[in-house]
């Protein structure tokens, strides 16, 4: 008989399976609870407001729909976006978000709790955490077993990879995508150990509802057809696999399409050939086993070859000809530039002076998934020991999530719950070995019982194990001081998990982009409240019509919070239209000004955080918009002029004189010496002195500067009355001025 380091508790099989299953259902709502309250910070500190950029516009939206119901919304033209061309919503973005909203508002409505549309949109995100912890729960159960499960949803549910996008107030597509990414991909795994349609159906169904919510469904589509075109190559064809695949694609297709903004790309664009090329060589196999059953083997294998050379090079041409002809469309530029990190700032600059669109730094990785970064190769090199079909799927996820998540931060999203799964895999695999309370056989004496060996009892027998457990072993562990020791430090490490997620969601992802926070000298905290303050006063001080003219990264905030038309704003589908405002800020006033009277722009609003070192300010993204403009404007509009001869950027005496009577700069430092003694004005983010006499304005005025100089509006003048430019104007009204001072001269009328 086995020994054992400590006697299992006095239970009946069916007492711990009872047991156990109670703490499962007791712990998965801990987790859920903890997944929602870590993500309360912001609406703790600051209060329930929309977040960052993007989730402005989709408040918006969800705010129409919750208003006017879904047809309106379906049909919503709006035409301050983008002016003049204007918007089609509908037909230009993924209603997922939105829906769910509007589902869940008319729902809480007719059970009367009248809460408010902003409450059910700031909630939102922290509400689908518990979701997502769930759906890795029953994910990683498939790949191991309960206790695993458990372990991932602990960790997915306060990993700050995920948190950072999942805050209360982060109303974006990513609030929901994460909960649909790992439902369906364990509906395939479902579908897949068990070769169900029914699975491969509700795997379909859950993949449109991806589609509907997140751009992001590309990954699945891909996801999928490599995991079972590697089984293929793995000689793990079946009968499964065929039925899992082939009711996921052909279902999930045609309801992917049924998304206006989606349409007919699932069958044209490249991104999706993946699926339909495996869709496509599942039937071949397929068909070849039910010939290799009906024919001998000789002619099996010439048929085959045969078959394999004409199909795979009448593919390939239809496949080039198809992409020559423009039926299927070639890789997009997002694409390229996950392959090739350097091409989005060679050819589509928009997408580099994006900043989610950059490299992953190091550090990033340690802070989004501090000690599981090491141990999640642990995981995966498990999976390789056991390599059944769902683990080669985890495999393959792991691999790829790490290599997207390298190239571009926004992708640390995707790698978070894989990384989540693969080191609970490994904890729980370590806490099993050192918690089974069987110890090797002593090789010396393999008879000798020790004094943990419980007593026999046929009223309360032990909990029984496994028979891999109840073999005689001579490898080990011995004695129950090792298995505290190291059970101990597995906690313990974990505990400082906790801690660091915590802080760090704490600090570093709830603070939202229109609330800034900061703590004086003495250790007091202030909330900087520029932005609100900058967009109510456009909202009640300006014509309900007047067109605002600043760069895109701010288009849905004024949008959302002034209700001003706006120039460009963060949809980016327009290059020109965007190239057409980096060439204003780039261009001297004179150049400038017809350019936004043509556009019939009122007011102009930029961003300069040199007085309290708010980094975020146009000028550090100015380089962005000169490259975008030379981009559509290259003889107007040169990079190399705002340099100087050494290559520096500068904004002090040495700035270039391109650099100097730039909109842009002139529109930041406007006044700016005028809070520093003489001579002493400087650049606090970018560490330069500035020059003792600022710019000044000829064809704008001042509206408004908000309290710590963040957000700067200007008017854009009216035409001079007798048809001269405003700098003539200008120097015509000074001369005057100077005149008035001046003692009178006799005159003397003309005879």
């Amino acid at each position: 008989m086995a020994t054992l380091a400590y006697p299992p508790p006095p239970l009946s099989p069916s007492a711990v399976k009872n047991t156990a299953s109670f703490i499962r259902i007791v712990t998965l709502s801990a987790i859920a609870g903890a997944a929602i309250a870590s993500r309360l910070f912001a609406v703790i500190n600051f209060e329930s407001i929309i977040h960052e950029f993007d989730p402005w516009f989709n408040y918006r939206a969800t705010r129409v729909l919750a208003a006017k119901g879904f047809y309106e919304f379906w049909n919503w033209f709006d035409p301050t976006a983008w002016y003049p061309l204007g918007r089609v919503v509908g037909g230009t973005i993924f209603p997922g978000l939105m829906a769910t909203s509007g589902v869940i508002y008319n729902a809480l409505r007719a059970i009367h709790l009248p809460v408010d549309i902003r409450n059910v949109c700031v909630m939102l995100a922290p509400a689908f955490s518990g979701l997502t912890a769930f759906a890795t729960y029953l994910f990683t159960r498939e790949m191991k077993d309960e206790s695993a499960g458990l372990l991932a949803a602990i960790l997915i549910g306060i990993a700050p990879g995920y948190i950072s996008r999942s805050v209360a107030g982060s109303y974006d597509n990513e609030a929901i995508a994460i909960f649909l990414l790992m439902f369906t991909f364990y509906l395939w795994i479902k579908a897949l150990k068990q070769g169900s349609a029914f699975f491969g159906t509700l795997a379909a169904l859950f993949y449109f509802y991806m589609v509907a919510a997140w751009g992001g469904y590309v990954f699945i589509t891909n996801m999928i057809p490599l995991h079972a075109l590697v089984l293929v190559f793995m000689g793990r064809f079946s009968s499964r696999l065929y039925v899992a695949y082939s009711s996921w694609y052909a279902i999930g297709t045609l309801a992917s399409m049924q998304v206006p903004f989606v349409g007919f790309q699932p069958v044209t664009t490249s991104e999706h050939m993946a699926a339909l090329g495996v869709f496509g060589l599942l039937q071949l196999v397929a068909f070849t086993e039910l010939v290799r059953s009906h024919v001998s083997s000789k002619q099996f294998q010439t048929l085959l070859r045969m078959a394999a050379g004409t199909i795979g090079v009448l593919g390939f041409i239809a496949v080039v000809v198809l992409t020559m002809k423009g039926w299927i469309a070639p890789w997009t530029g997002r694409f390229y530039s996950l392959w090739d990190t350097g091409y989005a700032k060679k050819h589509i600059p928009i997408i580099a002076s994006v900043s989610e669109h950059q490299p992953t730094a190091w550090p990033a990785f340690f802070a989004d998934l501090h000690i599981l970064i090491f141990i999640f190769p642990v995981g995966v090199i498990l999976c390789f020991q056991a390599l059944r079909d769902e683990h080669v799927f985890v495999i393959i996820y792991a691999i790829m999530a790490s290599y997207f998540a390298g190239v571009m931060v926004r992708l640390m999203l995707t790698l978070t719950p894989v990384v989540c799964v693969s080191a609970a895999i490994a904890i729980s695999t370590l806490l099993d070995t050192y918690i089974d309370p069987v110890e090797p056989v002593d090789p010396e004496n393999p008879t000798a019982p020790t004094s943990a060996t419980p007593a026999t009892s046929t009223e309360h027998p032990a909990t029984p194990v496994t028979p891999r457990s109840t073999a005689a072993r001579t490898t080990g562990v011995f004695g129950i001081d090792t298995r505290l020791a190291v059970v101990f430090n597995t906690f313990f490490l974990l505990l400082i998990f906790v801690v660091h997620c915590t802080w760090t969601t704490s600090h570093a992802y709830s603070s939202p982009s229109v609330v800034l926070a900061s703590r004086g000298p003495d250790g007091s905290s202030s909330v900087i409240d520029d932005f609100r303050e900058a967009y109510y006063w456009l909202r009640q001080n300006t014509p309900q019509d007047a067109v605002v003219m600043s760069w895109w990264d701010y288009g849905y905030q004024i949008a959302g919070m002034a209700d001003r038309p706006t120039l460009v704003d963060n949809n980016t589908w327009n290059n020109t239209h965007i190239a057409t405002v980096g060439k204003a800020f780039a261009s001297s006033e004179e150049v400038a000004y017809p350019l936004l009277k043509k556009h019939d722009v009122s007011y102009v609003l930029v961003l300069l955080g040199s007085l309290i070192q708010y980094s975020g300010d146009d000028l550090n993204k100015f380089l962005w918009m000169i490259r975008i403009a030379s981009g559509v404007w290259p003889d107007e509009v040169k990079e190399a002029d705002f340099f100087t001869s050494r290559g520096e950027f500068k904004v002090d005496d040495q700035a270039t004189k391109t650099m100097s009577e730039s909109l842009m700069y002139k529109m930041s430092y406007y006044r700016f010496n005028e809070l520093f003694p003489p001579g002493q004005a400087a650049d606090r983010v970018r560490n330069q002195k500035l020059p003792t006499v600022g710019p000044t304005l000829d064809y704008f005025d001042e509206a408004f500067t908000s309290e710590n100089w963040i957000v700067r509006i200007y008017a854009v003048r009216k035409d001079d009355e007798l048809g001269r430019d405003h700098k003539t104007a200008n120097a015509f009204d000074a001369g005057k001025k100077r005149k008035k001072g001046r003692i009178a001269k006799r005159r003397f009328a003309l005879e």
